[in-house]
């Protein structure tokens, strides 16, 4: 079992990106950490720190239910995007294999994101 997020285009050859449920956690867990802030600290992540408290594009996606809960707009899809490239360039600087696995997911998602832009669709999560 495990969660996917694609275009909301009705397309269903449209590339996506998976995770199982752990992998994910693992995946915003890291995330978090670049953007500077420990996500079990977060409400809703184990931790009372309101995300009033935190300022970083990738909101939208860290403070977001694991399956089901709102699609995420084309803007939100845009302004994750720039983010998350950014950090998945960081990571592949930094190197090594521990954040290889991080680097591969931020692409693809990447990929789904610009996708959603392009076609000014929802991405969703299942």
């Amino acid at each position: 079992m495990g969660l996917v997020l694609f275009p909301g285009d009705g397309d269903n050859s449209s590339p996506d990106v998976s995770w199982s449920y752990s992998g994910f956690a693992a995946f915003r867990r890291r995330l978090a950490e670049a953007e500077g802030f420990v996500l079990s600290e977060m409400s809703g992540f184990g931790g009372e720190r309101p995300w009033s408290q935190v300022s970083t594009a990738l909101e939208p996606l860290l403070d977001h239910p694991d399956a089901g809960g709102d699609d995420l707009s084309p803007a939100e899809c845009a302004s994750i995007l720039v983010r998350l490239e950014a950090i998945a360039d960081q990571w592949a600087q930094e190197g090594g294999d521990q954040l290889f696995q991080h680097i591969e997911d931020a692409r693809q998602l990447a990929g789904v994101l610009r996708l959603c832009i392009e076609k000014d669709v929802p991405l969703g999560f299942l």
